[in-house]
């Protein structure tokens, strides 16, 4: 059997095995990405709606519009896929798939047992379209995320036109949970559970071409060692922090006005400026912190790898602590918190999560539920 070989920046196999260096770049990354997350997650977790916020809440729901929404998300996804196509270039495909089958099992529960805005599940399921671009080169893995990026944005910018262009007299649709005070655990788990098949296959039809693309960003960041020697590409990362910023803050201003009005068509309009800007002010945030990691100035931000390195520990920990508060069998907050309020205790519980995740690395060099991942995929 003849094998082709890997295209020249591709990273050549190793054996198999976890990794065990770690450069802090990706970890940094990741670290602020789950914390930006959890500010714009707080809105769901808490009940309230952007457009009836006012005072105090508007100025904070204003600045996380325009600072985090869309923005970290989109760096989750790209590390996602920087992670997914390095393990497939090192390992394989037996891993690769091993290793997604356990992330959607993980995201599975997750979703049914504690939170409905899980994205594990269907990132492990978008993943595997990752395999048909395994020799794919970083020019054809961005030439692709382009044609994907485009195209779902562009449908989504139609819609949002044609709604306004129609005139429809519609309220804006709020995607929040439907939580009723007195709801019990069991009540709230049988429903997440008979909703899971269907809105797992309708997120990935929806979804599917956008977050591939980030995907491939992600997986041609690693062909070239963007993250892992960002010494070698100083003058990438300053058009990114340039080009990025100057695209995505103006979107998200115009995210934050879409975000002060209640009719449908604002709420269409705001899913393509939410990530299409997402994606632009994102990459200038790569493009910050690779040059601040070039000069060794990225000071107090190194405390975020810690959090980075035990993500998926964190990120469980929080749809526990959040749903705690807010949800109607626990805290029983939900719908009673405005965004100042709800983002100032997300902002507190990440913060605490980076002490918390430094210490624990110290005792036992990984997170929990990292462990479990890793007995499950390399079976030691």
């Amino acid at each position: 059997m003849t094998l082709t070989p890997l295209p020249p920046d591709a990273a050549p196999p190793i054996r198999p095995g976890p990794v065990q260096a770690r450069a802090p770049l990706p970890d940094v990354l990741r670290g602020l990405a789950l914390l930006g997350i959890l500010l714009v997650n707080a809105q769901d977790f808490a009940g309230f709606l952007e457009w009836t916020q006012t005072g105090l809440d508007r100025a904070v729901q204003v600045a996380t519009d325009v600072l985090a929404n869309g923005r970290f998300i989109s760096i989750f996804a790209m590390l996602f896929g920087w992670g997914a196509a390095g393990l497939l270039a090192r390992q394989g495909a037996g891993i690769f798939l091993r290793r997604h089958l356990t992330l959607l099992l993980a995201g599975s529960l997750h979703y049914v047992l504690v939170w409905h805005g899980d994205i594990i599940s269907l990132y492990a399921v978008l993943a595997i379209a990752l395999l048909a671009t395994a020799r794919m080169t970083a020019r054809g893995l961005v030439t692709l995320a382009a044609v994907l990026g485009a195209w779902w944005l562009g449908l989504g910018l139609l819609d949002g036109l044609a709604a306004l262009r129609g005139g429809l007299d519609a309220p804006r649709f709020t995607g929040l949970p439907a939580l009723s005070p007195g709801d019990t655990y069991a009540a709230v788990v049988s429903g997440r559970a008979a909703d899971f098949t269907g809105e797992l296959i309708g997120g990935s039809l929806y979804n599917g071409a956008w977050l591939l693309a980030l995907f491939c960003l992600g997986a041609a960041a690693g062909r070239t060692g963007l993250l892992l020697r960002p010494h070698e590409h100083l003058r990438l990362l300053r058009g990114l922090t340039v080009g990025g910023l100057l695209v995505g803050l103006p979107l998200g201003a115009l995210l934050a006005w879409l975000n002060t009005r209640g009719d449908y068509a604002s709420g269409l309009l705001a899913i393509p400026v939410r990530m299409g800007g997402g994606l632009a002010s994102a990459l200038g945030y790569v493009g910050v912190l690779g040059l601040l990691t070039v000069r060794g100035r990225l000071g107090p931000l190194r405390a975020l790898a810690a959090g980075g390195r035990v993500a998926m520990s964190n990120y469980i920990a929080q749809s526990l602590i959040m749903t705690a508060v807010f949800y109607p069998y626990a805290g029983a907050q939900f719908g009673q918190w405005g965004a100042a309020a709800a983002v100032g205790l997300a902002l507190g519980v990440g913060l605490l999560q980076l002490p918390v995740s430094a210490w624990w690395l110290r005792r036992f060099g990984s997170g929990p539920l990292e462990w479990l991942v890793r007995r499950a995929v390399y079976w030691k």
